[in-house]
């Protein structure tokens, strides 16, 4: 199945050939050819009518450069590493974990046909026929499990240009990037000793490339949004040391209308409300304006504490939390995650 075509972001400098057009399930798949790659599930789960739960889980594959001309089989060629965490924002606490490993050894792989990533006992991976199929992540730590099954309602949601972004235009390194949008969630969760079935909705994004940041910018504001009419957003902005922008870029999903990729000047995030974490001192916005074109939205944590610590990881601190979404009346109209990395130190990716 080949994607298709949406309007174009504005790319800085000279013009880029076009990038082929992306094919499902086979995109789905890992990219051997490109360093960096990501693949991450993130949602809302509800216990019953009265409990809500946050998770996130984000698969990382890098390609170790040093290893390219090594001709032994053993050298390390490629590198998973993963992170997962869950929320209970009504009692305030917090689960999350991470491991990283070689690819190899029948332990841990990825798939270039389709999606499906192993890391030893976690794995996300998608099953069936393209656009007929269904994604399944399980992830566990000492403290909890997550074992959910996500279901597609719509079709992806390209961003950029036909799923290709420029973020680093002279350089020439193009990103692909797409999203799975209001996914429909099933499966349980395992927290406090006990055992739940959860009902939900996800978002499932995965990108590929020569590396995630843009030149200069040394960290990302992420937001991805299911909104209760089925619509669905999706802001990301990079940011330089002094928090100047280097690159933005959103895409907004509306029911019966074509998906919008708006352009650079259409886009504005400012952060609102901060928050210092306590453990590293990093300090955090745990709401923001978001205005696009004519429309303003307010993103706004569920809890403040949200910070993921890698440090003795896997690697970066980065904040990742379940959030909401109000319009500019202040009315909540959907949820999701917001992720801010590259407060807490440089980013290793």
């Amino acid at each position: 199945m080949q994607a298709s075509a949406q309007q174009s972001l504005p790319v800085i400098g000279t013009a880029h050939p076009p990038e082929p057009p992306l094919h499902f399930p086979q995109d789905e798949g890992a990219h051997l050819d490109s360093r960096a790659e990501w693949w991450n599930l993130k949602g809302v789960l509800q216990v019953g009518a009265q409990q809500t739960l946050g998770f996130h889980m984000a698969f990382f594959r890098t390609a170790v450069e040093s290893a390219e001309q090594n001709p032994s089989r053993f050298a390390p060629r490629h590198v998973i590493g993963a992170r997962a965490s869950l929320i209970d924002p009504l009692h305030r606490a917090e689960w999350h974990d991470q491991r990283m490993a070689r690819v190899g050894f029948g332990l841990v792989d990825v798939a270039k046909d389709d999606m499906r990533v192993t890391l030893q006992d976690w794995q996300l991976a998608r099953s069936g026929t393209a656009g007929q199929g269904a994604y399944a992540g399980r992830v566990s730590g000492p403290d909890f499990m997550v074992d959910l099954r996500c279901a597609p309602t719509q079709a992806v949601m390209l961003h950029g240009e036909n799923g290709t972004i420029h973020r680093d235009p002279f350089l020439g390194y193009p990103t692909r990037y797409y999203s799975q949008p209001q996914l429909k969630v099933a499966g349980r969760v395992s927290y406090q000793r006990r055992t739940v079935e959860v009902t939900g909705q996800a978002w499932l994004d995965h990108g590929w490339g020569r590396r995630m940041m843009a030149p200069d910018a040394v960290g990302a504001d992420w937001v991805c949004m299911n909104l209760r009419d089925g619509a669905a957003l999706m802001v990301v902005r990079m940011r330089r040391t002094d928090g100047s922008t280097v690159w933005e870029g959103a895409t907004l999903r509306q029911p019966g209308r074509p998906d919008r990729v708006f352009k650079h000047e259409e886009i504005r995030m400012t952060p609102g409300e901060i928050w210092r974490s306590p453990a590293t001192g990093a300090r955090y916005p745990v709401s923001w304006r978001v205005d696009l074109a004519d429309t303003t939205y307010t993103v706004k944590a569920r809890m403040n504490q949200q910070e993921v610590d890698g440090g003795n990881g896997i690697g970066d601190v980065y904040w990742e939390g379940l959030s909401e979404l109000m319009d500019g009346q202040g009315r909540v109209v959907g949820s999701g995650y917001l992720e801010m990395t590259g407060y807490a130190g440089e980013l290793i990716w």
